[in-house]
C-alpha cells in the first residue's frame, strides 16, 4: 500500500508543478507549491472521504505529511524550525479543507475569494477555478488506487 501512496503523492506533486497555476509575479516557490498541493490534496480527500475507508485515507494523509516534513528537512531547516513549520503547514491544510468543504454550492465569486486567501491576487482566478473543476471531475471518475498510475493530463 505504501507504493500506492507514494505514486499518488508523486502524481499530486506533478500536478502541483503545472505552470498554468503560476505566473511571473507568483513565483514557483516551496510555499506556493505547498498551497497548490494542499488544494489538490484537499479535493482528493474530500472526494474519497465517503468512498475509501477512513483508515486508508488517514494513512495516505499521514504519508503526505511525512513527505512534506522530509522536504522541509531537505531545505535545511533545524528540528525546532521543522516542528514550527509543520504546525503552520498542517493548520494551513486544515484551513483549505474547511474552505472547500462546501465547494459545489459556492458561486464563482466565493470560489475566487477562497483562492484570494491563499494565492497571489495577480493571478487569473477563473483559470485556476477551471483547472480545479477539471481536476475534481477527473478524481470523481477514477478510483483512489487508479490515481497511483501516471497522470499525464486530465
Amino acid at each position: 500500500m505504501n507504493d500506492i501512496y507514494l505514486n499518488i503523492y508523486n502524481n499530486l506533486i506533478k500536478l502541483t508543478r503545472n505552470k498554468i497555476l503560476y505566473n511571473q509575479k507568483n513565483k514557483d516557490t516551496f510555499y506556493d507549491r505547498i498551497i497548490i498541493f494542499y488544494f489538490h490534496l484537499g479535493f482528493l480527500l474530500k472526494n474519497y472521504k465517503n468512498i475509501e475507508t477512513k483508515d486508508d485515507l488517514q494513512k495516505f494523509f499521514d504519508f503526505c505529511i511525512r513527505q512534506i516534513e522530509l522536504s522541509i528537512r531537505e531545505i535545511g531547516y533545524g528540528d525546532a524550525t521543522i516542528n514550527k513549520k509543520m504546525k503552520e503547514y498542517v493548520n494551513l491544510l486544515f484551513s483549505i479543507i474547511d474552505k472547500i468543504d462546501n465547494w459545489e454550492n459556492l458561486d464563482l465569486k466565493n470560489k475566487v475569494d477562497i483562492f484570494k486567501l491563499y494565492i497571489d491576487a495577480s493571478l487569473n482566478y477563473e483559470n485556476i477555478i477551471d483547472y480545479f473543476e477539471k481536476y475534481r471531475f477527473f478524481i470523481r471518475k477514477n478510483s483512489f488506487k487508479n490515481l497511483s498510475k501516471d497522470i499525464l493530463t486530465f
